[in-house]
């Protein structure tokens, strides 16, 4: 282990800024919910043990996706007598197009996280709520007081803002 806490820490930013591409690459390898978390439990504990301290963040990255490939097959593998399971060259496909959808996805991402940034509080709150799983649209507007139309509408109206300071931030390269 190491006994640093500055190099917990590290590993950490490291880890938790890659954690929803990572978990987005392995749902589209593995086959449930389920599957994808207890491999990305496996690479973390794989990361963590072999993460060397002052590893840039883009090649943690690459590292990151090497390891999460390795363990999504070695899983696979542990599972191969199941006759659901992939076939090798399906699963290159499949992870070649995980890969590229990651790669596409991961500027608009954080031209989004930058958008929801700049809302008013009272807008984020809303988005926070109704896109909480298992929020249903009825219920929220009842405990704001206000109709189910509402805050359809009013959610409507978030969307084309978020759209619009998207399509604003990534043609003028804010993210670079």
């Amino acid at each position: 282990m190491h006994p640093d806490p500055t190099h917990h820490d590290e590993f950490l930013r490291n880890f938790l800024g890659n954690h929803d591409s990572l978990a987005g690459y392995l749902r589209s390898l593995l086959f449930s919910d389920d599957e994808v978390r207890e491999v990305m439990q496996d690479v973390a504990a794989v990361l963590w043990r072999k993460f060397t301290p002052g590893m840039e963040p883009e090649a943690f990255r690459r590292w990151a996706f090497g390891t999460a490939r390795l363990e999504a097959l070695a899983f696979r593998r542990s599972r191969a007598r199941d006759r659901h399971v992939f076939g090798e060259q399906v699963f290159a496909v499949l992870e070649e197009s995980a890969i590229a959808t990651v790669e596409e996805t991961a500027p608009r991402r954080e031209a989004l996280r930058l958008c929801l940034a700049k809302l008013p509080i009272k807008h984020r709150e809303l988005v926070t709520a109704a896109y909480t799983p298992g929020v249903r649209i009825d219920e929220l507007a009842a405990s704001l007081g206000r109709t189910a139309m509402a805050v359809y509408k009013a959610l409507h109206r978030i969307r084309l803002t978020l759209h619009e300071c998207v399509t604003r931030t990534l043609s003028t390269k804010e993210l670079a």
